[in-house]
């Protein structure tokens, strides 16, 4: 029982980003003896436990799960001035939120498995990446139409969407990674206007089903870039609308691809750039014109894709497991981190 108190304290701590020092002055305790509750040496008396979940923002009941899965092969896009502590406190939060994920699948008997379809495919260039993409859009039956919903479409091919409340959008972007070498997981700051998310969540796909590791980091990046690129916006589109080769293009043009497929208009000049349809030049001309003239920026950052991009699931599976009464109302609670009651305001039976 204290290795488990002493592990759940522990990442509880780490996921609201507090020292040893910070919490110790939060319960009133000493920092020595947090360490020791952290080491196993120690367990706190009642009091001090309801006041460390209420200090950590999670039930007292959660000091006392077992932990159950491990985070691998972690694949994490962050700025520079995102620390170490942040990133400790965000592998936490994951690692929780995923243990309440397929602990719900579990109790409803879901059975979750992914097979990466193109985990035989070699990549040695931008070329490969393009017809990777296009193998995806096949498999998955997308052909060459937009994608409404990547979330969705992610979610029903086995693979977890996480949302992390990050306020501050320049610090973390996204990152993906396996649980316990087998559940692929995509987490991305819920803070992002949905064109960016659109594409952070397909750029960490690539990272989830392309062979990459002969790559160094920067070129796993770019190839990264550029298959969340071609997934949004396929080549035979661009090749049959915009045509091969382009000395101009109206923003118009790009503002209504932007609408139709859910992708910026940068991006699309990245895309472009790729395929050859305009050259190097023009997209440094783009971004000098982009970065000075008036009104310039604010126009072609504007968001014109009416789409959501936000994942509901496990909250619809809570739910169904509490409607189902497989959990108690008190344990929806729990997973869902609301109130009792409104947990049950929000349940609604037919």
């Amino acid at each position: 029982m204290k290795e488990i108190f002493a592990y759940r304290l522990k990442n509880a701590r780490l996921m609201n980003g507090f020292s040893l020092q910070d919490l110790a002055e939060k319960v009133g305790v000493s920092k020595p003896m947090i360490a020791k509750y952290e080491k196993a040496q120690s367990m706190p008396d009642s009091p001090h436990l309801i006041l460390l979940a209420q200090m950590l923002g999670v039930k007292p009941d959660y000091f006392f799960q077992p932990a159950s899965i491990s985070l691998n092969h972690v694949n994490f896009r962050k700025k520079s001035k995102y620390s170490e502590k942040q990133i400790k406190s965000l592998k936490a939060k994951i690692l929780s939120q995923m243990e309440n994920y397929l602990g719900i699948e579990d109790v409803l008997a879901i059975q979750s498995e992914f097979t990466n379809p193109l985990k035989d495919y070699e990549i040695s260039g931008g070329a490969d990446i393009e017809i990777t993409a296009v193998e995806l859009r096949k498999i998955w039956n997308l052909g060459d139409d937009p994608i409404y919903n990547v979330i969705t479409l992610l979610e029903s091919n086995e693979i977890k969407v996480i949302e992390i409340d990050e306020p501050d959008q320049d610090l973390f972007d996204g990152v993906s990674a396996l649980i316990d070498n087998k559940y692929p997981i995509i987490a991305i700051n819920k803070n992002f206007p949905v064109e960016r998310k659109r594409f952070t969540l397909l750029h960490e796909l690539g990272h989830l089903v392309l062979n990459l590791t002969h790559f160094n980091e920067k070129e796993q990046e770019n190839h990264c870039h550029r298959f969340a690129g071609a997934m949004l916006l396929p080549q035979n589109t661009i090749i049959k609308e915009i045509g091969n080769y382009r000395d101009h293009l109206s923003l118009n043009e790009l503002f209504n691809f932007q609408k139709l497929y859910g992708i910026s208009v940068s991006a699309i000049i990245y895309r472009l750039t790729d395929l050859d349809v305009i050259s190097d030049a023009k997209k440094r001309r783009y971004f000098v014109d982009r970065n000075s003239i008036p009104g310039f920026k604010e126009s072609v950052d504007r968001v014109r894709f009416s789409g959501d991009e936000s994942s509901g699931r496990f909250i619809s599976l809570v739910y169904r497991a509490l409607s189902q009464e497989i959990i108690t109302i008190s344990k929806a609670s729990s997973l869902l981190n609301n109130s009792i009651e409104e947990v049950r305001n929000n349940l609604a039976i037919i």
